[in-house]
């Protein structure tokens, strides 16, 4: 289970967190919860996969959104840098950014399942 203590431990703001969602504790850590099920990590995935640049950038920009408003920082900076590599329209091999977004998903989704 999600606590703000783990949230901390994984560098979010869950001040800034919560202030968006107005103190509510329970509200703030169910929609975290949710994120990494987010559908916009699948559809980044399968756009920088096809060379879908501008899919990419519309399902990055997205995530961006969603992890800044639940201030999850340490994935919402990946998600700000890889965005703004999509907007530029750079191509490159983005699997090391991918994986280390992948990474911090996955370590959000341990975190929230764990006891």
């Amino acid at each position: 289970m999600i606590t703000i203590e783990k949230l901390q431990e994984f560098g979010a703001n869950t001040e800034e967190g919560l202030t968006r969602c107005m103190k509510n504790e329970a509200l703030y850590l169910r929609l975290v919860a949710t994120t990494p099920n987010e559908k916009n990590f699948d559809k980044l995935r399968t756009a920088l996969d096809a060379g879908d640049l501008d899919g990419a950038f519309e399902a990055a920009h997205a995530l961006k959104g969603v992890l800044g408003n639940l201030s999850l920082t340490p994935l919402y900076e990946k998600a700000v840098e890889i965005t703004e590599l999509l907007r530029a329209k750079t191509e490159m091999d983005y699997s090391p950014l991918e994986d280390e977004l992948f990474l911090l998903k996955n370590r959000l989704k341990d975190l929230c399942e764990s006891d």
